[in-house]
């Protein structure tokens, strides 16, 4: 099966492989669509942290509308593996940024990293394209 393909999955999923795919995803999905909706609305504690950060209050509708839109891709199965590429670019951004200001090391700069385990291990266990591409990569 291509990646680029939606072929319906030969057998379903195993019950122990589709809870810990739901259970990653709905921390990871509750967290980003928090985040996103309160920058959306550009709530006050949204946008102290966002200046902290160095970045002016006024990109934090346009932060917030750009999570909700790659939240929705990552959401439709079919272009959710593009939907968790987008994703990690973004929290690559937001992993300079606490390097940038100094926050510390396991509660902010690596953050980030927590939250894209679980999205793609979330994605990896429920989608059998994203398995294959893993052990494609790994038998080279």
């Amino acid at each position: 099966m291509s990646f680029a393909s939606h072929a319906t999955p030969a057998r379903p999923l195993a019950p122990l492989r589709l809870w810990g795919a739901r259970i990653m995803q709905g921390i990871v999905v509750l967290f980003l669509a928090f985040d996103g909706i309160y920058k959306l609305i550009a709530s006050p504690e949204a946008a102290d942290a966002t200046v902290q950060l160095g970045y002016p209050a006024g990109v934090l509708t346009s932060l917030g509308a750009l999570e909700m839109v790659l939240l929705l891709i990552y959401l439709v199965p079919r272009t959710a593996p593009i939907g968790a590429v987008l994703w990690t670019g973004y929290l690559g951004g937001a992993i300079a940024t606490h390097v940038r200001v100094g926050n510390p090391l396991f509660s902010h700069v690596l953050f980030p990293i927590y939250v894209a385990v679980l999205l793609w291990g979330a994605l990896y266990l429920r989608d059998r394209r994203v398995q294959a591409l893993v052990q494609s990569a790994g038998s080279h």
